[in-house]
């Protein structure tokens, strides 16, 4: 029979059917593989990954410290569990005379019945570089797990001061976990396993969507919005006509972001019999958390020089106001101040523009 159950038979069982059947339930690869790797934490919850670390501790010595990991081997082979429960002690052989090299750190399965290699265990081992004047670390060997590179200068010795582990160790852990859970990763190539698997890689959680890892939450980028121009006194109501509008919004997390550009045109209505104290009102794009005298500010002109800044006021939860804020360059004096409006700072006509900026927080759902 092709089909593997563990703990099941009364009699039979292999140790290739306990790894095929219960470890599928790691990181998956494929129906039937698991993703290779170490189990991550650390005891004070600071650290992605804390086993199997490797340490400098003698001028030509190292400690590999106590963890737990997964090797997938073939299909048929099943998935490998693997635990150090105490320190483990790795000495490197001096380097070469002439030439540095770069040794690798390794947990290494061996497995008679697949490698016909006269042995059944899991050890951490070093796989040794061959010295060369640019060295380069070897290839990984048979069922294994790379764990570190230890870079060997040429002439390294105890007596000579032995290995600089301050910059001789190069980590390459990689973790797996139970299906399901988010992986860590810093760095990873790898494609995903299912639509919906998620990762955290170095800080920023992704989804895989069955093609590539998306940001996730997904992000959305800047967005058009149209405001809704009114005034305070619900007289004199404004309209765009073939007025040009520009105005986008972004939101991320609380915070919204938002630019406008407006120039006004030839059937741009600016209130019938305005008066200073109309207002002018636009929505905001996203309801703001409270009304607030200052988000941002807008260039208002009416020509090269005859130009004002005014402050954008979020006067309700809304909506914004213009609120007159300086002169002109020109020295020439705004003809009305205080909230635009068909007639603040000036008469407004075809030409005329609005230039404005603002950030503010959005309120809670």
């Amino acid at each position: 029979m092709n089909i593997r159950s563990a703990w099941l038979p009364v009699t039979g069982q292999t140790r290739s059917d306990t790894r095929v059947a219960s470890l599928g339930a790691l990181t998956p690869t494929s129906p039937v593989a698991t993703r290779s790797g170490i189990l991550p934490g650390s005891a004070d919850g600071k650290w992605r990954i804390t086993g199997f670390t490797v340490t400098g501790t003698t001028a030509m010595g190292a400690t590999v410290y106590p963890g737990r990991a997964v090797l997938q081997g073939t299909d048929a082979q099943g998935a490998y569990p693997v635990a150090l429960t105490q320190t483990q002690s790795l000495t490197f052989a001096d380097g070469h005379a002439q030439y540095g090299r770069i040794d690798l750190v390794v947990i290494r399965v061996y497995d008679d019945e697949h490698d016909a290699s006269g042995r059944t265990e899991a050890v951490v081992e070093i796989v040794k570089g061959t010295p060369t004047p640019t060295p380069v670390a070897p290839a990984a060997p048979g069922l294994s797990l790379p764990l570190y590179t230890v870079a060997v200068p040429a002439g390294t010795s105890a007596g000579n001061g032995g290995i600089a582990w301050a910059t001789a160790l190069v980590g390459l852990r990689t973790a797996t976990v139970a299906v399901g859970g988010i992986l860590p990763v810093t760095t990873d190539v790898s494609i995903g396993a299912y639509p919906g698997q998620y990762r955290d890689i170095d800080g920023s959680l992704q989804r895989w969507d069955g093609a590539a890892w998306q940001p996730y939450p997904p992000k959305p980028g800047w967005q058009n919005w149209t405001p809704v121009w009114t005034t305070f006194t619900g007289t004199a109501t404004p309209s765009f006509g073939n007025a040009e509008i520009t105005a986008r919004w972004i939101q991320q997390g609380p915070t919204v972001h938002m630019n406008f550009a407006l120039t006004f045109g030839t059937t741009t209505n600016f209130g019938a019999g305005a008066t200073s104290a109309d207002n002018w009102r636009f929505t905001l794009p996203v309801k703001a958390a409270s009304a607030i005298k200052c988000i941002g500010f807008a260039d208002l002109t009416m020509g090269t020089r005859e130009r004002s800044v005014a402050r954008i006021r979020c006067t309700s939860t809304t909506f914004f106001e213009l609120e007159i804020a300086s002169g002109m360059p020109s020295g020439d004096p705004v003809t009305v101040s205080g909230i635009a409006d068909g007639v603040t700072p000036w008469t407004w006509a075809a030409g005329h523009t609005i230039h404005g900026s603002a950030t503010y927080e959005a309120a809670t759902q």
